[in-house]
Order: C-alpha cells, then structure tokens, then sequence
C-alpha cells in the first residue's frame, strides 16, 4: 500500500475513534439524567404511597377511634393536600417532609393518649406500613443523590467537562432539606 492511503487510514481510524467517544459520552449523559429523573420518580412514588395510606387509612381509623379531630390531624391532611396541589420539585417534597413530620407527631400523640387504639392489630400494622413508607421515602432519596453525585462528577471530570459544555449538560443540585418541615411539638394537639 501507499504511504499516502496508511495516512487516510490512519486519520480514518481515529475520526471514528472520536465520533464513537463523542456518541458513547454523550448516551452516557443522558443514561445518567435519566437515572436521576428516575430516581426522583421514586422519591415521589413513596410520598405518594404514604399519601394514599394518611387519605384511605390513617385518618378513617383514628378519628373512629378518637372521636374528635385533632391539631394533629387537621395538620397532617393540610400537608397532605399541599402534597397533592404541588407542581414543582420542592414542593412535593416540603409537603412529602411535612406529612412525615406530622405522621410522626400523630401517631406519638394518639399513643400517649390512646393506648387502646395504640394495641389495636390494625393501627399497629397502619403504623408499621408508615414507618416503613418514611425509611422507603429515606432510601429513595438517598439514591437519589448518589445519581446526582455521579452525574455531577462525570459532568465535571476531563474529558467529559469538555463533551458536557458542548451538549449542555450542566450540574444538578443537590437534594436540600427545607426548612420549616420541623416535626410539631407534642403540645400543639387538642386530644381529650
């Protein structure tokens, strides 16, 4: 062969190289933005399924039980429904925090003062299903941000920096706490 068709060869090869790097970068951002999407998805699905179990459950069984409607209920359907109405990100999950926080303070409140119901089989298995919805709602968040970590890492490091900027793919932010998703203080419900 001619040295002249060993150098086309040559460049030939290497283009594809780079083409081949630039597609597979490029499927490899947007695999982990999917991923991240996903995984949000999740984090959503739980609050949701600790929003079902408050509307269809949690609710019906104490105030049969209870016979009057607390501070501590009417705060748990007001986090609820905000859940419900939210359209963003951090809306959902500030009203998915608070719906933990007012769960938790609930389900404290009525056991303190109701130890019948708190014996009962079926608000023990209630209780047991929410707190098992809280550490899903936990472990989903948590793979939520080790895809945002990763993601950010490889958006970050050289060369994907580089393949990065020229697609447009920029940082996700973290996953913050809100303020104000305190959990209510005990005294703040009227129980008889």
């Amino acid at each position: 062969m001619k040295k002249a068709t060993m150098i086309w060869i040559g460049v030939g090869i290497v283009v594809l190289i780079l083409v081949l790097w630039v597609i597979g970068g490029y499927n490899r951002f947007v695999t982990m933005d999917q991923n991240i999407q996903g995984k949000w998805s999740e984090v959503e699905s739980q609050y949701q399924r600790q929003s079902d179990l408050i509307y269809n459950q949690l609710i019906p069984t104490v105030s049969s039980s209870v016979k009057v409607e607390t501070q501590f209920v009417k705060d748990v359907i007001s986090a609820r429904t905000a859940y419900v109405g939210a359209t963003t990100q951090l809306q959902k999950d500030t009203a998915g925090q608070q719906m933990n926080a007012g769960v938790t303070a609930l389900v404290n409140a009525v056991a303190e003062n109701y130890p019948t119901l708190q014996a009962s089989t079926h608000y023990t298995q209630l209780i047991d299903e929410l707190a098992g919805t809280q550490n899903r709602i936990t472990t989903a968040r948590g793979r939520y941000i080790e895809g945002i970590q990763g993601y950010n890492t490889a958006i970050k490091r050289f060369p994907g920096n580089i393949l990065a900027g020229v697609f447009g793919f920029s940082g996700k932010e973290y996953y913050q706490s809100q303020s104000g998703t305190d959990t209510p203080s005990l005294g703040t419900g009227v129980l008889p």
